[in-house]
């Protein structure tokens, strides 16, 4: 009796081994195995003035990275993430940068979203000759150093300011029949300066004019003075390329003084918490559209929903190109070598969720602008502007 006691005892502890992993992995298949690991860092705002924008950055980068994991990583080489928080300021984005590249040893960088963190960023990636791909920084700044030189190390996934400006402005004239704008801007902001002024040189430059430019600052929260300028010149436009955050105050009180001009701006205005109700009747310039019918954007949004439970924005998509980009380089490469990686970028042609994506002299990608208008339930697909 006590024999087969011993022996379901041991047929019991033998099952319960093998449920919990016991060497094998769930289904009774082998652990994948790897030949070693490679690190990618990403770096973006999870917390600071946007960081909706970092948590779609980083879901995006995590869920690229698991599908090449899931399928034998990247030159049989796992695929580790190293995910810091920027705060989409200089210094914490410095500090983000120096840790992953001198202590973690990492040698590619997705990240960061706003210029101004991942202009300091890419000093120190093309420095220390690691690859960054900025999924979201605008700023011409970002590739190229202050004499117009490229950084050999650095590339981006989106479109840069003056084309967007250009279709911001493009759109404002032939789309809304617009003849003047009024803009608004924080100049301590490199992306908002840029936006501004790529606007403003392409409005005017199509025979538009610019009626009245005043400036803010990130911790303003009272608009009323400039409102009321605008209430006097009566634009026909409006152009705020700010973030979500300034947005959100902006147009809502706009909205309480009665001002009805259309709003325009930029990619910052993409985050899931852009107040509808007071942006509604306004316009942004974006990179992608979840309801593009295109079978890279509808499988994206059907694997990130599943995964995180949201749709993704913008900022998703691109991160997922960026790391797609980044991973497809390196196995197209064949090798973990960031010198040959960054070569192979420069010729690569990748077919992303936010369209098919080639690099210029200056590694900013040639691809088109979605157009997004927003109303008080949702934010609704416009227009396509090729470039």
């Amino acid at each position: 009796m006590k024999s087969f006691k011993l022996l379901g005892i041991l047929l019991i502890v033998a099952f319960v081994l093998s449920a919990c992993g016991g060497g094998t992995a769930t289904g009774g298949e082998k652990p994948m195995e790897y030949k070693g690991e490679i690190k990618v860092a990403i770096l973006a705002p999870l917390s600071g003035p946007v960081p909706t924008f970092g948590e779609m950055t980083r879901d995006g980068a995590l869920l690229a990275i698991e599908e090449w994991n899931a399928k034998g990583g990247v030159n049989g080489y796992k695929i580790v993430p190293i995910v810091e928080d920027s705060q989409c300021t200089p210094d914490p984005a410095v500090n983000a940068a120096n840790k992953v590249v001198n202590q973690d040893k990492v040698h590619y960088i997705i990240g960061e979203v706003c210029s101004k963190a991942s202009i300091p960023i890419s000093e120190i990636a093309n420095a220390a000759k690691v690859v960054q791909i900025s999924p979201t920084s605008t700023n011409p700044s970002v590739t190229v150093d202050a004499n117009g030189k490229t950084k050999d190390f650095i590339f981006r996934a989106c479109f840069i300011d003056p084309f967007q400006g250009q279709v911001g402005a493009k759109f404002a004239m032939e789309n809304l029949g617009a003849k003047t704008a009024f803009i608004m801007l924080d100049q301590a902001n490199d992306y908002v300066k840029g936006l501004a002024e790529f606007f403003e040189k392409s409005f005017t430059g199509m025979g538009g004019t610019v009626v009245g430019k005043e400036s803010y600052t990130a911790n303003d929260t009272d608009f009323s003075a400039i409102l009321a300028k605008i209430a006097d010149a009566k634009p026909d436009v409006v152009y705020l390329p700010d973030y979500y955050n300034i947005v959100n105050l902006v147009t809502k009180q706009a909205k309480e003084k009665g001002i009805t001009v259309p709003f325009i701006g930029g990619d910052g205005w993409d985050s899931a918490d852009l107040d509808k109700a007071a942006a509604a009747g306004g316009y942004f310039t974006n990179h992608y559209s979840s309801d593009d019918p295109r079978p890279e954007v509808q499988n994206f949004r059907k694997n990130f929903e599943s995964k995180y439970g949201k749709v993704p924005d913008a900022l998703a998509a691109l991160s997922y190109d960026a790391t797609n980009l980044m991973l497809q380089a390196i196995a197209d490469t064949g090798e973990d070598n960031p010198e040959k990686v960054r070569l192979t970028l420069e010729k690569i042609t990748f077919k992303g969720v936010s369209g098919t994506i080639t690099f210029d002299a200056s590694h900013n990608p040639i691809k088109s602008a979605t157009i997004l208008k927003v109303t008080p339930e949702k934010v609704i697909f416009e227009s396509v502007v090729n470039p």
